[in-house]
């Protein structure tokens, strides 16, 4: 797995760099390939908040903790993505195939059985796309009272998507544009 540690607002030591490695090591069962896994510490008043996303075969599995100490951070943010992965395993095992068998034989050994979830109740709302700015489209969906807000971007006609996140600022999502 290759692993991308990045501190802001924090120093990275080598204590710290060997235990994310080692608690992250275990993640190499679940995907025998190329997985990517990014760490980022940062400082959040008197606490460390540890984010770790890791990326196989186009799927995100995302993991956040706040706590005092690094260590405890790290530990519960590997357990919310190893949930993830036990919540989903068959999904995963279906979109990932080979890449996710061994998933399937690690987590089916020695954890209790997980109930997976039924067909997803999804109900659709359609509604025409307006080009505007990002600036607009927060302004929009402040109005409305949303968490997140889908527009067309003005200048170059993308669908895109601002969100609320959890810290209080907004985050655009933009397509990214594929290499022919």
């Amino acid at each position: 797995m290759n692993i991308n540690i990045i501190g802001r607002q924090v120093n990275i030591s080598d204590d710290m760099r060997e235990f994310v490695e080692r608690k992250l090591a275990k993640f190499d069962r679940y995907f025998p390939r190329g997985a990517d896994a990014a760490v980022t510490f940062r400082k959040v008043r008197d606490t460390v908040c540890a984010e770790i996303t890791i990326s196989v075969v186009g799927t995100l599995f995302r993991g956040e903790e706040t706590n005092s100490d690094y260590r405890t951070a790290v530990t519960r943010s590997i357990d919310a993505i190893e949930g993830q992965i036990r919540k989903n395993k068959t999904r995963l095992e279906k979109r990932m195939k080979s890449s996710f068998a061994a998933a399937e034989a690690a987590i089916g050994t020695s954890e209790a059985p997980v109930e997976e979830e039924g067909a997803f109740d999804i109900r659709v709302k359609t509604f025409p796309l307006k080009p505007m700015t990002a600036e607009e489209a927060v302004l929009q969906m402040n109005l409305l009272g949303h968490s997140f807000y889908a527009f067309e971007d003005a200048d170059s006609g993308d669908t895109c998507v601002v969100y609320k996140r959890s810290s209080g600022s907004y985050g655009l999502i933009v397509p990214e544009k594929k290499q022919v």
